[in-house]
């Protein structure tokens, strides 16, 4: 008698096992697979050559240029809250500094979603400075591939200062202290 409880029993032990060892493995083929699928839809960080830019004069805080940041077909990729390393040639003085003392938030771009700088080339208030008709710009880290872009009309620069990149061009605005 003794022998025919003991197959139920272990059958029963075995299928505990059993079940146990596939929710382990579909809980570990489902992990997996949004591991992967996660992998494959994270964005990466931009480089300069990833985006195409455009340069529109604005009028707020009394003039600057709005720079539009877009990802090229195909690119999904994201710019850190920072301002772009930019310049209006190329001299010390005519490197953009930070018009904001804080990281924002990080933008990612494809599609049509663009990220936006503001440049404001000058900030003192005098009648010095130098003409320049182009900008050279680049994702801050990339600048041995910056591009250069020509300008709406020509800028008088001296001591230039940028915004960091922004989701809404609203917020791009520079303001010199």
């Amino acid at each position: 008698m003794r022998s025919r409880f003991a197959a139920p029993s272990a059958r029963l032990a075995l299928a505990a096992v059993a079940a146990v060892a596939v929710t382990a493995t579909a809980a570990g083929t489902a992990t997996a697979t949004a591991t992967a699928d996660s992998r494959s839809a994270a964005a990466r960080a931009c480089a300069t050559k990833d985006l195409s830019f455009k340069v529109s004069l604005k009028t707020q805080a009394g003039g600057y240029y709005l720079v539009t940041a877009k990802a090229k077909s195909g690119v999904t990729c994201y710019l850190e809250g920072v301002f772009p390393s930019a310049s209006f040639g190329s001299s010390a003085d005519t490197e953009v500094a930070p018009a904001e003392h804080a990281v924002s938030e990080r933008v990612t771009l494809s599609g049509s979603t663009a990220a936006y700088a503001g440049i404001n080339p000058k900030t003192t208030n005098n009648d010095f400075g130098k003409e320049f008709d182009f900008l050279h710009l680049s994702v801050a880290g990339d600048e041995t591939n910056a591009v250069t872009l020509a300008l709406p009309e020509t800028a008088t620069v001296d001591r230039p200062i940028a915004t960091n990149w922004h989701a809404d061009p609203a917020d791009a605005v520079p303001f010199a202290n």
